[in-house]
């Protein structure tokens, strides 16, 4: 019993040779194909280098701003710790947007996105501390610029779409009021059937009754109410940082 287990286990070995070296010819004989249509179809003068990029070419990183580290991102620049003013640019205008590519647009918008976070981690830590934001326009600043590069964007889109399809949106559709009132964009949709057959549409009421219209009015009411706390909030809270800093200078 101990020579026939011995024997199948040689007999095992030595497929398992055969199959590596099987294995080994075919890599070899597809190398020296791939080196004999490198040859025919390149120049001679012109070296393979040239054709083929190394791999640190092929996977360079993406970098959309200075290069720090950690969590230092979420955070402004030692140099302007204690300041109470600090100088920025202007927002990117529409018209400047338009003049960059696609690329540069996708690498703005994540460096915008990055100051973005840096300045609300900023807010963030000086109500922490109940001390004033330096120069907090540079929030709005950057809220601008992605709000424009978004609508660039958005016009570059529709345009190609147009081109294409012909139709401007996406999914094409128009404002409608529902039975509260509220307008709403409703989407157009492919159904098998005519739509004065179709009972499921007709169940959908896309008018409002005349007592609703107050509703509508209690509604925006509302909705200017908490509006015009929320700024009176914010001037008060302004005016009560500006009231310390000027008792501690």
């Amino acid at each position: 019993m101990a020579a026939t287990s011995a024997g199948r286990v040689a007999v095992l070995c030595r497929n398992f040779q055969k199959g590596l070296t099987l294995c080994n010819t075919t890599c070899s004989n597809q190398n020296n194909f791939f080196h004999r249509t490198q040859l025919r179809f390149f120049h001679p003068r012109v070296s393979a280098s040239n054709f083929f990029p190394s791999l640190v070419e092929q996977c360079r990183a993406l970098h959309s701003s200075h290069s720090r580290r950690g969590l230092e991102e979420f955070f402004d620049d030692p140099k302007n710790w204690g300041e109470q003013h600090v100088k920025s640019g202007a927002p990117w205008s529409a018209k400047q947007l338009r003049t960059k590519s696609n690329e540069d647009l996708h690498k703005l918008w994540y460096v915008l996105l990055k100051e973005n976070n840096m300045l609300l981690t900023l807010e963030q830590e000086s109500k922490r501390q109940a001390v004033p934001m330096p120069s907090p326009e540079r929030l709005k600043k950057v809220e601008r610029s992605m709000k424009r590069l978004d609508s660039v964007v958005n016009e570059r889109t529709e345009a190609l779409r147009l081109l294409q399809t012909g139709v401007k949106n996406e999914r094409p559709g128009e404002w409608r009021r529902n039975c509260l009132g509220q307008a709403i964009w409703y989407k157009f949709k492919e159904h098998p059937i005519p739509w004065y057959m179709n009972r499921r549409y007709k169940k959908k009421q896309f008018f409002a009754l005349p007592f609703v219209n107050f509703f509508t009015q209690l509604n925006l009411e509302k909705h200017l109410r908490i509006r015009n706390r929320k700024r009176r909030a914010e001037k008060e809270e302004k005016l009560k940082l500006q009231k310390f800093s000027k008792a501690t200078a």
